[in-house]
């Protein structure tokens, strides 16, 4: 089993039973009670299925987790783009393919050969079932979960993905992965917007990750000048942890960065409409967010960029059909132009029917 998964490209496998999670209903809970998922409320609607590999299939008997690396080469510095302000970051993950697609065709390959090998029933996920794949793969020994909350491996860092595929079969388990981050907090320290509240606590309404890809609407206005110029997901707790000096680069060729995905001219991003969108990120995980949502994500880049070339289309944008568009464009407009031309805000104000972004309007009066 564990040459077939190397063969096919995963970097690690590990067993763990299913049962082998019971603190995760009442960790699952409490992040849900203090509010820290946000707008995800899919997480609460499926909270007893995703705490409990039972509860989301009865005949689970063990849960085999693989690893997938997709880390930046060698040459490659992940958070380049921080220094060059008229780029947008896409977080390392983002750069090529979806990695759903990915992964989930070589784990149903692997799934076909253990039945074919040993019997039993299965079931494959990647990251879109309830399935809590961290605290599995915690458990299974692949690594442990880190102060951010994503898994280490002393062997290959964190730059990976996680793939499981549930068996009806009772297989060994590995062993569990004891914690080795000691007294470090690098990666805590290393949050833009301040997003752990504690060691090992994600709230992720302060998550860049989550601002730029889950949130739907205008982004807080207080969170924005940290976001700077990372237009899709955040890498930097990744990026400070000192276990990624085992880190592996990408071997699957789908999952190595594309170049016009390491630093995007942000002029360009700007120009998008939803066809070229579409088009510039097909088969990319990013263009489930749609191109709304990322060109709010690119207008704050802008307005965090201090370039005043942009404010021709920033300007244009503010007539976009998509209100989300509209208020970041307003945002943008605001940081960027020096001083603000009241016949513009005067016009906008007047045919804006949106409160939201006319209350984005309002607050260039206020500072």
């Amino acid at each position: 089993m564990n040459a077939k998964a190397l063969a096919l490209g995963f970097d690690a496998l590990k067993v763990t039973g299913a049962d082998s999670i019971p603190h995760a209903p009442e960790r699952l809970q409490a992040f849900l009670d203090a509010g820290y998922h946000g707008s995800m409320g899919w997480m609460e609607e499926t909270a007893d299925r995703r705490a409990d590999p039972n509860v989301l299939w009865p005949e689970v008997r063990s849960v085999i987790m693989l690893a997938m690396t997709y880390g930046p080469d060698d040459e490659t510095d992940p958070l380049a783009h921080l220094s060059a302000p008229e780029t947008g970051g896409i977080s390392v993950y983002a750069r090529n393919r979806d990695y759903h697609d990915v992964i989930k065709g070589k784990l149903k390959e692997l799934a076909s050969f253990i039945v074919s090998r040993a019997g039993g029933d299965v079931k494959v996920f990647v990251d879109t079932a309830p399935v809590m794949e961290k605290p599995l793969a915690e458990a299974a020994g692949l690594g442990w979960q880190g102060k951010h909350t994503n898994l280490v491996s002393r062997q290959i860092g964190s730059w990976f993905f996680l793939g499981s595929i549930f068996t009806t079969l009772e297989l060994e388990p590995s062993g569990a992965e004891a914690d080795h981050c000691g007294s470090c907090r690098a990666c805590l320290d290393s949050c833009p917007t301040n997003a752990f509240p504690a060691p090992y606590q994600l709230d992720a309404r302060r998550c860049i990750s989550y601002l730029t890809i889950e949130h739907a609407g205008l982004i807080d206005r207080d969170l924005r000048p940290a976001i700077g110029n990372r237009i899709y997901g955040c890498d930097d707790c990744l990026a400070a942890c000192p276990w990624n000096k085992f880190a592996k680069s990408a071997n699957e060729a789908k999952l190595v960065a594309r170049e016009d995905l390491k630093a995007p001219s942000l002029e360009h991003l700007l120009s998008l409409d939803d066809p070229h969108f579409r088009t510039l990120f097909s088969g990319s995980p990013i263009k489930r967010i749609g191109r709304d949502r990322f060109i709010r994500n690119v207008l704050i880049a802008v307005g965090n960029s201090g370039l005043q070339q942009y404010l021709p289309k920033v300007l244009e944008l503010m007539n976009d059909p998509a209100s989300v568009v509209r208020g970041s464009a307003v945002w943008a407009y605001r940081r960027l132009a020096d001083p603000i031309d009241e016949t513009i805000r005067t016009k906008h104000l007047a045919t804006e029917s949106d409160p939201l972004v006319r209350e984005e309007w309002t607050a260039t009066l206020t500072g």
